[in-house]
């Protein structure tokens, strides 16, 4: 299964809580009872829980590019990772892991946000850009890995595999909107 949480603060200079973002992770133990892994930095804080299926010794999230300027966390499963990652290795791509995920790293950096139309799979993906400072969640087109999220204010967004991991952030409203239910 696996699991995804994270915390992106619109106000850049407003640090990623690494506590919060541990708790809204741990949650999720569930769903990936496996390992759990953590990127912080400035504003944004991805957080994920692994169960271990591919690359189980090098596959540890969250994975980045080479020069660490593109971090991904996922969930789910990218069926054509293998052709894919051979053609992204022709492409002068370097990879450090055998897994699924480093692919959508690679993929984004060759295909920018048309990476997706390259992957085969169910996934929730949240892909942090550290040269652009932005934040792409994506599903896959059927929605079968689920992907939350919540924009507090404009000036807090949170997102996670499921709605419990949300409501761990000590500001997330817990009271129904009307305008949802109508």
């Amino acid at each position: 299964m696996c699991g995804i949480s994270g915390i992106f603060y619109f106000e850049n200079q407003r640090e990623a809580e690494i506590n919060i973002l541990m708790e809204m992770t741990r949650i999720l133990t569930h769903r990936g009872p496996d390992d759990e892994g953590y990127f912080v930095k400035n504003n944004i804080g991805l957080g994920q829980r692994r169960l271990s299926i591919i690359d189980l010794q090098g596959g540890k999230q969250p994975v980045h590019n080479e020069d660490k300027s593109v971090w991904v966390v996922f969930n789910g499963e990218i069926f054509n990772y293998i052709e894919l990652g051979e053609d992204l290795r022709k492409r002068g791509h370097h990879f450090y892991t055998q897994s699924d995920t480093e692919v959508i790293v690679h993929a984004y950096e060759e295909y920018g946000e048309g990476f997706l139309q390259h992957l085969n799979g169910q996934f929730a993906i949240a892909l942090w850009d550290d040269k652009n400072k932005s934040l792409l969640l994506a599903r896959d087109r059927v929605g079968i890995r689920p992907l939350f999220y919540s924009n507090l204010d404009n000036k807090t967004f949170l997102f996670a595999s499921e709605i419990k991991s949300i409501f761990k952030y000590p500001e997330s409203p817990r009271e129904i909107d009307p305008r949802g239910v109508e």
